[in-house]
């Protein structure tokens, strides 16, 4: 789904819809893009606090990062190969790195 979603916003980026909100985030360029995800990011920590809207807000995060993302030209898959390289594989002989080599 999350790359669908990237898909989508990229696509918003290409070509612009009019009455997207995404093409409306795209128009208003890096500024708004940043503080919209500061927002989000705010409320995520405050529905973690109050143990209400966790995944709504978890939801609109996402969204607002894959947007700054797309802006910046930087794809899930650079995200996930970064963080390949610093975990290693899933597989269970592999041994993982400790959270402190981050």
């Amino acid at each position: 789904m999350i790359h669908d979603l990237e898909k989508l916003i990229q696509s918003r980026k290409d070509e612009p819809k009019e009455g997207s909100y995404t093409t409306y985030l795209f128009e208003q360029g890096l500024e708004k893009i940043t503080k919209k995800f500061g927002e989000e990011s705010f409320e995520v920590v405050i529905a973690a606090l109050k143990d209400e809207d966790l995944v709504e807000e978890t939801a609109d995060l996402l969204y607002h990062l894959l947007v700054l993302l797309t802006a910046k030209g930087v794809t899930l898959k650079e995200v996930e190969r970064l963080l390949e390289k610093r975990h290693g594989s899933t597989t269970p002989a592999k041994p993982r790195r400790d959270v402190t080599d981050w």
